[in-house]
């Protein structure tokens, strides 16, 4: 089936449904994302075009479209231990104070995907509990959203294929956590699974709901929202920091101009940022 394409006001309407969605700004250099991602669920739908898919998702008949709809243009790129350097962090120089803490530490990963970096940010928990026995008395919880329900289906089993296994997992971590299934697949540890909490979030919505955390990931998701909800965004991340909590954002993603709320920490390699004491 060849698709028709949308015309400019038709595509100009999509924008901005997408933003008032998930937050995505969507200009027209990236206009060939609506075709690649839309064009197999119109296909799955048995539908004659794009614009019949999108007429169905705004009617607001159709929740579910509306929701497939979003899921499909949202960017579910990721690997394991992505970029080493906020992990190398964690490890090394996060984990020995949060250890010795008289409550649960809570770690968040927004924008989790289908659950490589909760699940990567579990592993080094486990890691160095193993390593010291004593640390984390009243246990870890790791909370991981994301706006796309059927991602988080798929993260809540642990299992994973060959390809997802190949990217950024070492042979030695792969052996460690993962247990083969079939020629195809691979099941990660329960222990591991079941450290991590999943649920669904908005992060344009209240994280009220959430609770408080230790340490926050929130990486490669800024860059696709605007200025005003990045800062929204922040300022929520901000909110349910416990004071010196931890942000991690992605390489190429800054606080902006908020540095009233956070501390920029250099690293070697990478940064972080720090919450401010109210």
């Amino acid at each position: 089936m060849k698709l028709d394409q949308l015309a400019p006001h038709e595509f100009l309407e999509f924008t901005h449904f997408l933003e008032r969605q998930c937050g995505i700004v969507l200009n027209e250099k990236k206009s060939y994302l609506v075709y690649s991602r839309l064009g197999p669920l119109v296909r799955q739908e048995n539908l004659a075009s794009i614009s019949e898919l999108l007429k169905i998702a705004y009617s607001g008949h159709s929740p579910k479209m509306r929701e497939k709809v979003v899921d499909a243009m949202t960017t579910n790129e990721t690997l394991w231990f992505r970029d080493k350097y906020p992990f190398e962090i964690l490890s090394n120089r996060l984990l020995s104070e949060l250890s010795k803490a008289k409550r649960k530490v809570r770690i968040w990963s927004a924008a989790c995907s289908s659950g490589q970096e909760p699940f990567s940010i579990a592993m080094c928990i486990q890691e160095y509990k193993r390593a010291n026995s004593r640390a984390f008395p009243l246990g870890v919880e790791i909370v991981a959203t994301d706006i796309s329900t059927d991602m988080l289906q798929r993260a809540k089993t642990g299992k994973f294929d060959s390809i997802s296994i190949s990217r950024g997992l070492s042979e030695e971590r792969k052996e460690r956590f993962f247990k083969a299934v079939d020629n195809n697949h691979m099941q990660l540890d329960k222990e591991i699974v079941s450290m991590v909490n999943f649920k669904p979030q908005n992060l344009l919505n209240s994280y009220s709901g959430l609770g408080r955390f230790d340490v926050v990931f929130c990486r490669n998701v800024l860059i696709y929202f605007s200025v005003n909800n990045k800062r929204k965004i922040l300022q929520q991340i901000a909110a349910c920091l416990q004071n010196d909590g931890a942000l991690f954002l992605g390489a190429s993603e800054s606080i902006a101009e908020l540095n009233q709320l956070f501390t920029l920490v250099r690293n070697n390699p990478g940064l972080f940022y720090i919450k401010k004491a109210n």
